[in-house]
Parts: structure tokens; C-alpha cells; sequence
């Protein structure tokens, strides 16, 4: 008999026998794989994975005609491109070119990128651009600009000054050891004195200047301060015997509301600010120095009022003078008849004064009202209804015959 320790060693060991028969029974189905399979497998490596799980040398793919039709990919339509805007050639400058130092804040940079366009293809004026984005008249302990204005005026010997600041001056201030707020008392006061000190540096350095006011912001109630800063730009420009630039209207609509979109200086509808509706875009930057191409050229002697002299003109052109006006045409106008004519009755007075002792019954009105009879027509004239016609009075002298047909 079969001891019970023989059958539980028997029973122990029969997961390993069923393993082993099933590793034979692989080894054997393998045996049978095309040569090119045995290739394939060579060269892959041997794992117990394939031998467990053998791979497929092929795979398996339904019949056309039952395959799902895939969906085409639908073509986007592109967008046709805008034509590419010319560039406008920049001419090498010459050594005694005339500098126009623009300076300012973010604002004044866009201002003389716009001045560069302008200037392009003038060899005679370089622009000069020394901005500070970040300054402005609050902060001066970061940027003080009465001060820095005359180390820049030295250096480049500008012959005109362009000034644009005041963007970023919506903010505290500090007066003595108090902080003011925006647009106080004591903060306006400071502040005009603040533009005035510049002012006062600019004209100290016998240097003409123009001042560039502020554009309309997206945010009213930005806006609403632009207006109040831009009244005392105007006061401290005048006050020195600068010029006020005014550039307002060029970026609202007819209502005075800020703009995104507007006439570029052809009058073409195009985007003249960011998306901040702060920042102006390069049409907006040439629109800017376009209200300030005028009065710049005027002070290079590059223009004058009548002339056709454009800012392309070398510097120091010889401008041309104004034709002189023309003498006033004199029209000489035939007084309109008086319907109630005071001599038609033999007075001298208009209705309602003191009528005459007596009217003359022969006056042509007398016979017209009283006896209805109208005074005979001139030959010729309109009202001549007299048949046949009466003959117009001739010239005594026969005109000479100034024809050069042939007489019979």
C-alpha cells in the first residue's frame, strides 16, 4: 500500500508536473513556426513571454469592405495675408545733422519711434531718443528729471527738445514727510511746481522745446486725470516759452471717448492702441509725431505756413516764401428794385409816414391804381405785346462788313 506520506509528496509535486507538461507542449508548438518567424524571434531574443504568450507573425486586418470609413480631416481654409507694409528707406545721416532730443516716459519712446519714420529720408535731423519708461514727476528720488534734462542737453546739443511725460505720475506723492493723494491740494501744487522746474531747465538752456500732451486712456477715470495733467503741460510749456502740442483729438471719437481703431494719418481705419488700451501701436506712434512734425519743422526752418516745403527737405533748405495774396476782386453788384418804391406814389417816405398834400394823377402809380392803366412798354422789352412788332431804333451808321465770305 501507498503510505500517506508518498501521496501528500505526490500531490505536492503536480503543479510543478502540469507546468512542466505545458512549457513541453509550447516548446513543441514552436517547433512547427516558419523559418522567417524563427529569424524574427532570433533576432528580437528569446523571453519566457513569447513562450508563454506566443506573438502573431502577421496582423490580422479586416476586409476593405467591412472597414469603417474614416472621416477626412477637414481642410482649414487659410487667411489671405496682408500685404506687408513698405518700409520706408533710412538715409545715412550727415555729421552736422541736427539733433531733436525727444525725452519722456514709455509715451516718449513710442513718440520717437514715430519721429524716426518721419525723419526717415531726411539726412539733415536725428532723433534723439532719451526716455525713461518707468519715470515721471512723482518719483523724483528715481528719476529727477529738472536735473537729468540738463546733463542730456550738454551731450547731445539738441536744437529742439520734445518733452512727453506723465503717464505713470498717477500715483502718491511725497510732499515734505506726508504722502498726498493724486490730484489733492497740496499734491497739484507740488506737482505744478515740479513741471514748471522743468520748464524753467529747459529755457535756462536756450533751447526751444515742444511739449507733447497726453492722449485719451481706456480708463475714464485715467482719462479724466490725462485732461487735468495735459492743462498744466500747456501752462508750464507757455510760461517758458515752449510749445504745447495737443494731441487729444487724434485718438477719441466724436465724442471725446477713447478709441482702439481710428484714422491713421491717411485716414485708413487701423489699430492705434494695444489691448491695454494704454500702450499706442506703431500707427499710433506715427500718429503722435505727426501732430508733431508740424511745429517741430517749423522751428528746423524745414516748413512755414504756405510753403511746400515738406520735413524730407535737407536740413537748412532754403524755404520758399509764401506767394503774396491777391488783390480783392471788386464785384459790382446791381442794387435789387424796390417793390415799394416811395417815388412811384411822388413821395419821399415809406408807408406809414405822412402821405403828401396832394399825389400828381399823371404819376405812372397813380394811373395804375386809379384808372388801371399801365404805362406803355419799352420796344422790346417782355410786356411789349404790340402787333406788328415796333422796330428797335438802328445806328445811323452802317457797320463795315468784317465777313470774309464772298458778296454776290
Amino acid at each position: 500500500m501507498v503510505s500517506a506520506g508518498r501521496i501528500l509528496a505526490i500531490v505536492r509535486r503536480t503543479p510543478i508536473l502540469i507546468l512542466a507538461l505545458a512549457v513541453l507542449a509550447v516548446a513543441a508548438a514552436s517547433a512547427f513556426h516558419t523559418p522567417a518567424m524563427a529569424q524574427e524571434e532570433q533576432s528580437r531574443g528569446w523571453s519566457l513571454r513569447d513562450l508563454l504568450f506566443p506573438r502573431r507573425s502577421e496582423r490580422f486586418e479586416p476586409p476593405l469592405d467591412i472597414q469603417k470609413a474614416r472621416p477626412k480631416a477637414k481642410t482649414r481654409k487659410s487667411k489671405p495675408r496682408l500685404p506687408a507694409e513698405p518700409q520706408t528707406p533710412i538715409v545715412e545721416k550727415t555729421p552736422d545733422a541736427r539733433a531733436v532730443l525727444v525725452v519722456g516716459d514709455f509715451m516718449a519712446s513710442g513718440l520717437g519711434e514715430g519721429l524716426d519714420t518721419a525723419f526717415a529720408e531726411n539726412a539733415g535731423v536725428r532723433i534723439a531718443v532719451r526716455s525713461n519708461g518707468s519715470s515721471g514727476f512723482v518719483r523724483d528720488d528715481f528719476y529727477n528729471w529738472p536735473e537729468q534734462i540738463k546733463t542730456l542737453i550738454e551731450t547731445e546739443k539738441p536744437s529742439v527738445v520734445v518733452v512727453m511725460l506723465g503717464s505713470n505720475d498717477r500715483q502718491q506723492m511725497k510732499v515734505g514727510d506726508v504722502r498726498e493723494q493724486p490730484r489733492s491740494e497740496n499734491w497739484t501744487k507740488e506737482y505744478e511746481r515740479r513741471t514748471d522746474a522743468l520748464g524753467k531747465a529747459i529755457a535756462e538752456a536756450k533751447v526751444p522745446f515742444l511739449w507733447v500732451g497726453m492722449p485719451a486712456f481706456r480708463l475714464p477715470k485715467m482719462t479724466s486725470d490725462m485732461l487735468a495733467f495735459n492743462d498744466i503741460y500747456r501752462s508750464a510749456a507757455e510760461k517758458h516759452g515752449g510749445e504745447f502740442v495737443d494731441v487729444w483729438d487724434g485718438f477719441v471719437d466724436e465724442n471725446g471717448a477713447f478709441v482702439t481703431t481710428g484714422p491713421d494719418i491717411n485716414g485708413q481705419a487701423v489699430r492705434l492702441r494695444s489691448d491695454d488700451g494704454i500702450n499706442v501701436s506703431k500707427a499710433g506712434k506715427r500718429k503722435l509725431a505727426f501732430y508733431t512734425e508740424k511745429p517741430l519743422a517749423k522751428i528746423l526752418g524745414l516748413a512755414a505756413p504756405g510753403s511746400v516745403t515738406t520735413v524730407s527737405a535737407p536740413a537748412g533748405a532754403p524755404v520758399e516764401a509764401p506767394a503774396p495774396n491777391a488783390a480783392p476782386i471788386v464785384i459790382d453788384r446791381t442794387v435789387p428794385m424796390l417793390l415799394g418804391d416811395p417815388a412811384l406814389d411822388g413821395g419821399s417816405e415809406l408807408l406809414g409816414a405822412a402821405a403828401p398834400a396832394k399825389a400828381n394823377p399823371n404819376l405812372p402809380g397813380e394811373k395804375l391804381v386809379i384808372e388801371g392803366k399801365a404805362p406803355a412798354a419799352s420796344p422790346g422789352r417782355a410786356d411789349d405785346f404790340s402787333w406788328p412788332p415796333k422796330s428797335q431804333p438802328t445806328t445811323s451808321a452802317a457797320t463795315p462788313d468784317t465777313t470774309t465770305a464772298i458778296n454776290p
